[in-house]
């Protein structure tokens, strides 16, 4: 009984180890190929359990998910104004057929990656060499993405693969490129700033001498203004004085005379030196006969 338990046990612990070499699982995320003594006999791509003969076949996978190549260094390429320029760029990629994936490239992704690379700088150099440097930076920047995108993966179709994305994510001028063109740029904005200084100058200067001259003539016709209002001034006081000195002529003379005494002895200390028998001294030594 015993010989026969053990004979069992050994028998499943075989058939463990035997399951164990025919059953290989692929996951959801790869496609598996099968290989008998070195050829391909089956892809698996189907996610689950499938089996294989032991011994005799063996089985890789392939990882089917969207991978990404990210540059390390940018690449200089030249424009067609012969200016260089640092290109950095990432790819987005997945294998479509892994048969033809592992015939061309051995399954190698470092290999898929080279030769994916070398075919977008050799599209980007032919592209670039064509446009400008404002065309490659901003103007027409994603026109080229996608047509690097169209030529990648129709090459990559021969190694089965597809590419899904290609982005520029950096296009500078190198460093020293980028100082000899920010010192023209300083020097432009600081023509255009003089010339809008002196343009301001010359307008502040017309619209100062616009003022200046509007100055003149509004004081000059205020002037003008002013002498023809104190003309009729004069000429109505003058008037009235005449009008005055018809109805009594003595007593203006009064008057006048009187005005003529307030002038001349306004001070104190004023001193006047006169013939008393002068015309000026009349209405002293006439007294009160004078209105009479």
């Amino acid at each position: 009984m015993r010989k026969n338990l053990g004979a069992i046990l050994a028998g499943a612990i075989a058939a463990l180890i035997v399951a164990s070499f025919s059953l290989f699982v692929v996951d959801q995320r790869q496609n598996a190929i099968v290989f008998r003594l070195g050829e391909v006999i089956d892809i698996k791509k189907a996610p689950g359990l499938h089996v294989k003969v032991p011994l005799l076949d063996n089985v890789r996978y392939f990882d089917v998910r969207i991978l990404t190549i990210d540059t390390a260094e940018p690449e200089r390429f030249l424009t067609s104004e012969k200016k260089n320029v640092l290109v950095d760029l990432f790819v987005k990629w997945r294998i479509l057929d892994v048969r033809q994936y592992y015939v061309s490239v051995g399954g190698d992704e470092l290999r898929a990656q080279t030769r994916l690379l070398q075919t977008i700088n050799d599209g980007l150099r032919a592209e670039f060499g064509n446009r400008t440097v404002h065309d490659v930076v901003s103007g027409e920047r994603d026109k080229i993405m996608e047509l690097m995108r169209e030529k990648a993966n129709e090459d990559a179709k021969n190694i089965g693969v597809e590419v899904l994305d290609v982005r520029l994510k950096r296009v500078d001028l190198p460093s020293e490129v980028s100082e000899s063109v920010y010192r023209r740029m300083d020097a432009e904005r600081k023509r255009v700033a003089n010339e809008l200084r002196s343009t301001g100058s010359a307008e502040s200067e017309k619209i100062r001498a616009d003022a200046d001259r509007q100055k003149e003539v509004i004081l000059a016709e205020a002037y003008r203004d002013a002498q023809r209002t104190k003309g009729e001034g004069d000429a109505k006081a003058t008037a009235i004085y005449a009008r005055a000195y018809e109805q009594n002529a003595e007593f203006y003379a009064f008057y006048r005379s009187l005005e003529a005494y307030k002038q001349s002895f306004k001070g104190k200390n004023d001193v006047l030196v006169l013939d008393p028998n002068s015309d000026f001294f009349k209405y002293f030594r006439s007294g009160g006969k004078a209105g009479k």
